[in-house]
C-alpha cells in the first residue's frame, strides 16, 4: 500500500510562552524523541504584543513575543528575543517550528483597543477576538514585519535550517481570528509569502488554515487565489503555495441519564472525518493541486483545548488515546479515497503550567505526568515502513463511521506497517466506541501470514506487546487509584511518572513461525489499544 506516512508528528497550542516554561521544556524532549520522524509544533500569537509589556506570562489562549511595536513616529521597531528563546526551546530538544505568521501587533491593529483579554475555562469563547485578530493599517508595514523575522531566522540559523520549517499565514480566517474580509485574508496571505520568499526563496509556505474542513467555499477560493487570483503584493497572478491545510473537529456531547442508560459523554469522531472527507473531496477537484503535501493543521475531538465541561471529561482517560487512533487511521483512509498527499495530523494539545492534576484540559501531560493521550503517539512512532493490507472483522467501514458514527457495535479496528531495514512488523489494534460507558473486552486472533517473503527460513519471532489500558501506560488511573492527590508526595509522583509512559503486556517473548505465519490471541478492553511488534 506504500509507504506509511509518518503524520502522528505535529502538535500545536494557543499559547507560546507556555514551551519555555518547566513542564513545556519536559514535554517538548518528549515530542522530539516519539518517533524517528521530525516533530513540529505550531502556536498562536508569536506576532502578539504583552499587554502589559514586560509581561510575557503565559494564560489561557493568550501569549505574546513583543516582536513588533513602533516608536513615537510609527517608525517599527523589531525585538526577536522572545521568539528566539522559544525557538531555541524548540530545537534543543529534537522539536522544529511550524511557524504561524500572525497574530496582529498591537501597532499594526486597525483598531488597537481593546486589545488584551482574561479567558477562563467557562468564558463564552468570543471575548478572546479582540484587536490581535484585525487588519493591519498598512499592508507594507505588515509584510516588512514578516520579511524581518524570517531574515532574521535565516541569519541566526542558516538556511537549510528554516527551509526544514514550515511557514503559514494566521489561524482560522473563516471564524473570529480574523477580523477582516475573506479578500483581506489572501492580501494578508499574498504579503506575507512574498515576503517569506523575498528573505528566504526557497522556504516552505502554505496556509489558510481554515476551521471546518472547507468551510463551505472558502478553502476553494483561497485555492482559486493561489492559482489565479491577482496577487495583491506583486500585481502578478497567483501566490505562492506548497503545502494546504485546515482543520476538523469533533463534537462530543453529554448525554443525559435515562431509564436505559446512565449520564455519560459521547464523542462524536465522524463529525471530524467528515471535516476531512470534505476538505480532501475539495483539494482534490484541483488537478494542480493534487499532489501538494496537505497537513490537517488541527485535528481534535472538539473546539476548545482551555475549556471545560461535561462535554469535554475524556481527556484524561483512555477513550481520548482511542479516538485518535480511529481518527487518524481513518484520516489515512481517506487520504487513499482522494489521492491526498496527506503529511500531517495536528495534535492541538500541549501542557499549562501551574494548573491542579488531571484538570481537564485539553493537554498531553499534567505536571510532568505523561497522560494517556501521549502514548498513541509513541505507539504512532513505532509505526514505520510499508503500510500492509489489514483487515479486522469487527473493524467498521469506512463508510459507516462517516454516516453513522460509532454508535452501534464498536469499532475494532487495525492500522499495521512492515519496516523492511528493520526487519519488524508492527500493527496496532483498537477497541473503540463514541460512548463512555463500559463494554465487554473483545477478544483478538490476530493472524499475520506472508512472513516468508522476508524472513525466509524463519521459524520463530520475538513479539512486543504495548498496551495502552485500564492498568498500563495510564495514569490518571493510578492517580485515581491513589484517592486523587492534588499534593502528591515524592514517591507518589515517581509512581505516576512511571505510569504514564508507554508499558508492555508481559514481557517481549518468542511466537512461532509456520508457513510464514504468526498467531496471537489476546483479549482488549473496550477503549484500549494495543500494539504487537514482531521482530525476526
Amino acid at each position: 500500500m506504500g509507504v506509511l506516512p509518518p503524520v502522528a508528528r505535529f502538535f500545536g497550542a494557543d499559547e507560546p510562552n507556555e514551551a519555555t516554561t518547566p513542564d513545556g521544556k519536559v514535554l517538548l524532549a518528549e515530542l522530539g524523541q516519539l518517533s524517528p520522524h521530525q516533530t513540529y509544533f505550531r502556536t498562536h500569537n508569536l506576532l502578539t504584543t504583552c499587554d502589559p509589556s514586560d509581561d510575557d506570562t503565559p494564560r489561557l489562549k493568550w501569549g505574546c513575543t513583543n516582536a513588533y511595536t513602533e516608536d513615537s513616529y510609527g517608525n517599527p521597531i523589531y525585538n526577536w528575543t522572545i521568539i528566539d528563546e522559544i525557538f531555541d526551546t524548540y530545537l534543543e530538544r529534537g522539536v522544529k517550528p511550524y511557524a504561524q505568521i500572525g497574530f496582529m501587533p498591537r501597532a499594526l491593529a486597525t483598531d488597537p483597543e481593546p486589545y488584551t483579554f482574561l479567558f477562563n475555562a467557562t468564558n463564552t469563547y468570543n471575548i478572546i477576538f479582540t484587536a490581535w485578530s484585525h487588519v493591519p493599517t498598512s499592508w507594507q508595514k505588515w509584510g516588512e514585519l514578516v520579511f524581518q523575522w524570517v531574515k532574521h531566522e535565516v541569519e541566526l540559523r542558516g538556511a537549510d535550517e528554516v527551509n526544514s520549517w514550515y511557514w503559514e499565514v494566521w489561524n482560522e480566517p473563516n471564524i473570529g481570528y480574523w477580523n477582516g474580509t475573506e479578500q483581506q485574508y489572501f492580501t494578508l496571505y499574498d504579503y506575507a509569502v512574498y515576503n517569506v520568499r523575498r528573505a528566504l526563496p526557497t522556504a516552505r509556505v502554505g496556509g489558510p488554515e481554515v476551521a471546518g474542513g472547507p468551510s463551505g467555499t472558502w478553502l476553494g477560493l483561497f485555492l482559486d487565489h493561489t492559482i489565479n487570483g491577482t496577487n495583491d503584493a506583486t500585481g502578478g497572478d497567483g501566490s505562492p503555495l506548497d503545502f494546504i491545510s485546515f482543520h476538523a473537529k469533533g463534537s462530543p456531547i453529554y448525554v443525559n441519564a435515562t431509564n436505559s442508560a446512565p449520564g455519560h459523554l459521547q464523542m462524536n469522531v465522524s463529525a471530524s472525518l467528515q471535516n476531512v472527507r470534505d476538505a480532501f473531496a475539495v483539494i482534490s477537484s484541483y488537478p494542480s493541486q493534487k499532489n501538494k503535501p496537505v497537513i490537517i493543521g488541527e485535528d481534535d475531538p472538539d473546539g476548545c483545548a482551555a475549556c471545560q465541561s461535561d462535554a469535554y471529561n475524556y481527556r484524561n482517560g483512555l477513550i481520548y488515546p482511542s479516538y485518535t487512533a480511529v481518527a487518524f487511521s481513518r484520516d489515512l483512509d481517506l487520504a487513499l479515497r482522494y489521492n491526498i498527499n496527506l503529511e500531517g495530523t495536528l495534535t492541538w494539545a500541549f501542557a499549562f503550567q501551574n494548573t491542579s492534576y488531571f484538570d481537564g484540559f485539553r493537554v498531553l501531560a499534567t505536571n510532568q505526568i505523561d497522560k494517556p493521550i501521549i502514548n498513541v503517539f509513541r505507539m504512532f512512532g513505532k509505526l514505520t515502513g510499508e503500510r500492509l493490507v489489514a483487515n479486522s472483522t469487527g473493524q467498521l467501514s469506512l463508510d459507516t463511521v462517516l454516516a453513522d458514527r460509532v454508535r452501534g457495535a464498536s469499532d475494532v479496528g487495525v492500522l499495521a506497517a512492515y519496516n523492511q531495514t528493520e526487519g519488524k512488523l508492527a500493527a496496532m489494534v483498537w477497541n473503540y466506541h463514541d460512548d463512555a460507558l463500559p463494554k465487554p473486552d473483545v477478544q483478538i486472533t490476530l493472524d499475520v501470514s506472508g512472513l516468508d517473503t522476508h524472513w525466509q527460513g524463519c521459524e520463530s519471532a520475538n513479539l512486543t506487546h504495548y498496551r495502552i489500558g485500564p492498568t498500563h501506560s495510564n495514569s490518571y488511573t493510578k492517580w485515581l487509584a491513589m484517592g486523587s492527590p492534588q499534593s502528591p508526595s515524592r514517591a507518589q509522583i515517581a509512581e505516576l511518572k512511571a505510569a504514564g509512559m508507554l508499558q508492555t503486556l508481559g514481557s517481549p517473548r518468542n511466537v512461532k513461525v509456520e508457513s510464514g505465519k504468526v498467531e496471537v490471541a489476546f483479549s482488549l478492553p473496550i477503549h484500549a489499544i494495543s500494539l504487537l511488534v514482531l521482530e525476526k
